[in-house]
């Protein structure tokens, strides 16, 4: 039996990237997928045909993360659709990195929103339905510069901190009701997103992991299956670093 058969999630920011290679995951594991980006565009079309050829139900829809009342009306929309949510996977984000002496207010609250607020706004949404399950598995896509800090990113470093006090903090408030919270902490993982630093910087960064590469969207995916899965059912409040020992 698959890992996921017969489960729904709810995964955003997912058209691309960690999000797309969650959900295409998730599908080969038998799960049901929704999943949002900001506009339901070709690329949210074709992982959409990506997923459905996997033969589970599928449903892209677009909706802005970081706005609660979206938020509050898509989840709705994913019960009526899909009758049930059984994993939530926050992993909307963006970056506006620069220098702290450079930053402005916008840089700042544009990555907050985006990266933080939209993690309270969808765990929020799906509480009353996971609670009246009695399940569920709220993943958080957090990054190690969340756990260590990161110079250039401190509106990215705040937002993805904020995310794993917030996990923990859930992981108390719900364990009583069956619905688990964890966070998993990407490194340097090979994206469009990382795709644009420069080579010779690239080359920095990998030669400063331990395991000498950076990591692929899939192995971040297989972390993703594993606490959406009943293989993690004592798992919770945690924070799983992916970053090939390069945060210890």
């Amino acid at each position: 039996m698959k890992l996921l058969e017969g489960k729904t999630a709810i995964i955003t920011g997912a058209s691309r990237g960690i999000g797309k290679a969650i959900a295409i995951k998730f599908a080969e594991e038998g799960c049901n997928v929704a999943f949002t980006d900001l506009a339901y565009d070709d690329i949210a079309k074709a992982t959409e045909e990506e997923i459905a050829a996997l033969g589970v139900k599928v449903k892209g829809y677009a909706s802005n993360a970081a706005n609660f009342d979206e938020a509050q009306a898509l989840v709705e929309e994913v019960v009526k659709d899909f009758g049930r949510v059984d994993a939530l996977v926050n992993n909307a984000g963006i970056t506006k990195d620069t220098l702290m002496m450079r930053m402005t207010e916008e840089q700042w609250d544009a990555v907050i929103a985006v990266n933080l607020k939209s993690v309270f706004n969808y765990t929020k949404a799906v509480l009353r339905t996971m609670m009246k399950q009695r399940s569920g598995s709220i993943i958080n896509l957090s990054s190690v510069v969340g756990v260590s800090g990161n110079a250039g990113q401190a509106n990215y470093s705040a937002s993805k901190a904020g995310i794993l006090g917030f996990t923990k903090s859930v992981a108390k408030e719900l364990g009583s009701r069956g619905v688990r919270s964890n966070a998993i902490a990407p490194g340097f993982i090979i994206t469009e997103m990382t795709g644009q630093i420069p080579e010779d910087a690239r080359k920095q960064w990998e030669n400063s992991i331990p395991m000498k590469r950076g990591g692929q969207p899939d192995e971040v995916a297989k972390v993703a299956v594993f606490l959406a899965s009943d293989l993690s059912s004592y798992v919770s409040g945690q924070t799983i670093n992916v970053c090939g020992a390069m945060n210890t």
